[in-house]
């Protein structure tokens, strides 16, 4: 996968592994592997800004994703593609308290990589296929496989 990764943030985050867990996770959904993928890391005050302008909901959040070609999993045979781009807030993510903010991240990264690609969970079946997936790949890449 062709990945860019900006860190607009003040926080210093394992971007190798952020973009390797991406390209595993797209390429593990059958996904071109000469298509396009943007992860920008922001502060605060931008994700807010974002989070307003797109979503129409108020304060920061700690992931978005914006999809491009509305590429589908298992779209390879289709050809490249844009894939979109994803925004991560690491302050923000930091103050969900739940795990270390590398591990944070990564559930994000996973997660904003699924949402792009048509995943949800506003209804409860699509809850349960979605974390179920990101919960898989998760597990697989960090035990290396």
């Amino acid at each position: 996968m062709k990945i860019e990764l900006i860190n607009d943030s003040t926080y210093k985050c394992d971007e190798v592994g952020i973009k390797s867990l991406a390209d595993f996770t797209l390429s593990k959904l059958g996904i071109h592997p000469d298509s396009e993928l943007s992860i920008r890391l922001v502060n605060e005050d931008e994700i807010t800004q974002l989070h307003i302008k797109w979503m129409d909901l108020p304060g920061p959040t700690d992931v978005l994703s914006f999809s491009m070609d509305e590429m589908k999993p298992n779209s390879a045979s289709n050809g490249p593609g844009m894939i979109g781009d994803i925004v991560l807030c690491p302050a923000f993510a930091e103050k969900n308290g739940k795990q270390s903010l590398t591990d944070e991240l990564q559930l994000l990264t996973v997660h904003g990589v699924l949402h792009l690609l048509g995943y949800d969970h506003e209804e409860l079946d699509e809850e349960k296929e979605m974390f179920g997936l990101q919960e898989e790949f998760l597990k697989q890449w960090r035990s290396g496989l």
